[in-house]
């Protein structure tokens, strides 16, 4: 029994959580995306029209790849291919790594530094809504979690 004019008894002091940044928050929005079938050549205007280095490419409605710059440079450029014929389904990386705009920040850090890859589309409700890059994460995540991402992409394999 407390003695009168006690305070209660509390639990001890525990930091609030943090409140989790959202991808949503960091994101680029409006992401352009190509047709598998689209000209190598208008991939990269649309990099360079956009001021990006990655575009989302979707057949049938669906996301099935992204274009690098990277892809250009090492798949179309460095193997000699005849690059007026070539389309982004040809040097496209499959099967894309996404998150979702709702997911945390953290979340979606995690998996770039696990899977060491330096952009991600996002999707919500299976619709691309937008990117989300180490510049994005630079830019608004602070410091501490930028240094963090980039040294595990970064690093070399």
């Amino acid at each position: 029994m407390r003695p009168a004019g006690d305070a209660p008894d509390c639990l001890p002091d525990t930091p609030e959580k943090e409140a989790t940044m959202k991808v949503s928050e960091v994101m680029h929005r409006g992401a352009v995306c190509l047709d598998d079938d689209t000209p190598l050549r208008e991939v990269a205007r649309a990099m360079r029209e956009e001021d990006v280095g990655a575009i989302p490419i979707s057949a049938a409605g669906e996301l099935v790849g992204l274009v690098t710059d990277r892809d250009i440079a090492c798949r179309a450029v460095a193997d000699g291919g005849n690059i007026a014929g070539l389309t982004a389904r040809d040097v496209m990386s499959k099967d894309p790594v996404c998150c979702d705009a709702d997911d945390d920040l953290e979340q979606a850090v995690q998996l770039m530094e696990n899977r060491r890859i330096r952009r991600l589309p996002v999707m919500d409700e299976g619709s691309l809504v937008g990117m989300l890059s180490l510049g994005d994460i630079s830019g608004r995540a602070g410091d501490a979690v930028a240094a963090e991402v980039l040294r595990s992409v970064a690093s070399h394999h």
